[in-house]
């Protein structure tokens, strides 16, 4: 971008500039660490998305950059990347794989396997996992650019009398990363705020289950819950042990969902009319009074099929989802409430419309239950044919066992990430949880940041442990055919 317009201004002017091979011999250079800086480029340590890893050290990159990989097969990186780094890093060692423009690294940096690459923002993909480095990463909402040892100045440097006129030509952004352009969207699993979940809140509080993990919802520009379970004004008291499988949740309860920043609800759920339609009327009146957008269900079949529509930093989102699993009392009728039926002419239709119109389009399922680590063939081709359709993202809200990923025809898929909030215990799989976080730039999809929970006290997620974590992410990257 930086050199195009250089090129550019020189083949337009060419009885003005000249371009010469030597530095020494030019009166004006175009470099990094300038004497005039001009704009700010920020570049990324990245690695296959099934890394393990999640961050590394200057210290550790400097090394590695100059010829100690570190127990790493190979570092890739551009010839124009190379250029620049080589005045911050030192030269590239003969370890670094330069290729010739950064869309050509992914796929030899996969084949790799145990790679790393050093990329500029504007490259970014999600079949990349951005590293963070000395604990920072540019698709964080809080990344600071003037403490990140990869944000490098470029500009111009030589008398002023000759850098002036060059400057005066330039049109160069301040960065390649306007963080006016970036959103942040959180995907989670089942909130089911019944049972033992919710008789843990009448012990410890009602903001007891989002304690360890609310500021990772909270954070996000657009937070999203699937919420299985409608509140109901003659609720019961909770009972960790019911009898039936019939659910509904206390409306004080609420307030958690209030208190983590929730901005969409999802209606896919097979429970929404446990406690009978006027249960899920009330819920939709509560969350149409908070100013919640709801998808995937609704007060009739055709509010149901609406999509949600937000916009953030310029982004435009459009959320669908469908729950193909039932059981049919569930689904919402002309003249009654419930989750969404899959119609895939009407929704997929839908989806493609909203893509066409450059919305990013994000779809869910409530599939049937497996639990299983990896989906069976009717998943599969369920979920793919929301991507044909035209969804950027497909993610599976039904899993009680988290599930894995697939890369598809430039789509991103999660087959299930596992409860949120929801009481289920009784197997090591049903306490493990993602909550997957979507970093959008400029209506680009361009990484995806998985955080890892452990479900506590029947209602609790907390971070796991850095040992709990490699262990999981192994066994779904596993299940994915990783």
């Amino acid at each position: 971008m930086l050199a195009a317009q250089v090129q550019e201004l020189v083949s337009s002017e060419p009885s003005s500039f000249l371009v010469v091979e030597q530095p020494t011999s030019a009166q004006v250079r175009v470099e990094p660490a300038p004497e005039y800086a001009l704009t700010t480029w920020i570049y990324a340590v990245v690695a296959p998305f099934p890394t393990i890893e999640d961050g590394l050290t200057l210290d550790s990159l400097r090394q590695a950059w100059q010829g100690d990989a570190g127990g790493v097969d190979a570092w890739f990186t551009s010839l124009a990347t190379a250029a620049v780094l080589g005045a911050w890093l030192g030269e590239p060692g003969a370890g670094v794989v330069q290729v010739g423009q950064d869309k050509d690294l992914i796929d030899q940096a996969w084949q790799a396997r145990t790679s790393r690459a050093v990329v500029p923002f504007e490259s970014l993909d999600p079949r990349w996992k951005v590293l963070e480095l000395d604990g920072q990463s540019p698709l964080h909402k809080d990344f600071a650019p003037e403490s990140y040892p990869l944000a490098v100045p470029i500009g111009l440097s030589g008398e002023v009398e000759s850098v002036e006129p060059v400057h005066a030509r330039l049109d160069w952004p301040s960065s390649n990363r306007d963080p006016d352009r970036l959103s942040v969207v959180v995907m989670t699993g089942v909130t089911a705020l019944t049972r033992a979940t919710a008789w843990m809140m009448d012990i410890r509080g009602v903001k007891f289950p989002g304690e360890l993990v609310g500021d990772w919802l909270r954070n996000a520009d657009i937070t999203h819950v699937s919420n299985e379970v409608s509140f109901a004004e003659n609720c019961p008291p909770a009972d960790p042990s019911p009898a039936n499988m019939r659910f509904c949740s206390a409306p004080e309860n609420l307030e958690l969902l209030q208190d983590v920043g929730v901005d969409v609800v999802e209606l896919t759920g097979n429970h929404l009319i446990d406690w009978g339609q006027p249960a899920m009327l009330y819920s939709l009146d509560l969350y149409r009074q908070l100013g919640w957008s709801t998808f995937g269900g609704g007060l009739d079949l055709e509010a149901s099929m609406q999509p949600a529509i937000l916009e953030d930093h310029g982004n435009r989102f459009a959320f669908l989802g469908c729950n193909p699993a039932g059981p049919s009392f569930d689904w919402a009728t002309s003249t009654s409430p419930g989750s969404t039926p899959c119609d895939k002419e009407r929704l997929f239709g839908e989806l493609a419309n909203l893509r066409g119109q450059g919305y990013i389009t994000i779809f869910t399922f409530q599939w049937p239950e497996s639990y299983r680590a990896s989906p069976l063939p009717d998943q599969v081709a369920g979920f793919r044919e929301a991507i044909d359709a035209g969804a950027m993202i497909v993610s599976g809200s039904q899993a009680h066992q988290p599930q894995g990923f697939e890369f598809y025809k430039g789509g991103f898929i999660h087959y299930g990430l596992g409860n949120l909030f929801f009481d289920q215990m009784w197997s090591e799989p049903t306490r493990q949880e993602f909550i997957d976080r979507y970093v959008f730039y400029d209506g680009r999809h361009i990484g995806t940041e998985l955080l890892t929970t452990h479900l506590e006290e029947y209602a609790q997620p907390r971070p796991m442990t850095p040992e709990e974590r490699t262990s999981f992410l192994k066994a779904i990257f596993e299940a994915s055919g990783w």
